[in-house]
């Protein structure tokens, strides 16, 4: 599991002292409020920066770190990550999981026949979705109608039956459509 979790990225600058628009990676942009300090990704290591001011325009943060009172001292940062270790975290409530644990988990069906791997998760408003990478020697291989041999899941209850991050697996249920013959995984 990854140690730090990103909150957002650095998009531009924000007048002339040193502030920057942040677009938030987190589900609650309103937890900038909450947070003392981030840190920044470099591409050369992790700096730490103190927030000293938020405010919010739009679907951006705006914010103002210690130390850094002009906009020439700020450019240098524009596209660079925002991190906050995971103490600083926010908690998971229950079936909640970080996009970042999820990422390369193995997905199996209900009767534990391998599908494939969690690649990426789609964040859509109404549910996020799963994308997996079906593996070559799933059973399910030649089923999925995507060229590219990923498969859909919407992360719903209908859908997703259990997750075990200790083991890093996923079982989930194979509803009607989401394979190419219009095969699914039946419930026992």
């Amino acid at each position: 599991m990854e140690d730090l979790l990103q909150v957002g990225a650095i998009t531009t600058t924000h007048g002339v002292r040193g502030e920057v628009k942040v677009f938030p990676t987190t589900d609650d942009v309103g937890r900038f409020k909450k947070l003392k300090k981030v840190l920044l990704d470099t591409g050369k290591g992790y700096q730490e920066l103190e927030i000293t001011q938020v405010k919010f325009f739009k679907n951006l943060a705006i914010l103002k770190f210690k130390g850094i009172d002009n906009i020439n001292d700020v450019e240098k940062y524009k596209g660079m990550g925002l991190y906050v270790t995971r103490e600083n975290a926010v908690k998971c409530e229950k079936d909640e999981y970080f996009i970042a644990d999820l990422i390369g988990i193995t997905v199996e069906t209900e009767q534990k026949e391998l599908l494939g791997e969690l690649t990426d998760v789609i964040q859509t408003g109404a549910n996020d979705v799963y994308v997996v990478r079906v593996a070559s020697d799933s059973p399910y291989a030649d089923k999925v109608a995507d060229k590219r041999k990923e498969l859909l899941l919407p992360a719903i209850r209908e859908c997703i039956c259990k997750v075990d991050m200790q083991e890093r697996t996923m079982q989930v249920h194979l509803m009607p459509g989401l394979l190419e013959d219009g095969e699914k995984g039946e419930r026992p």
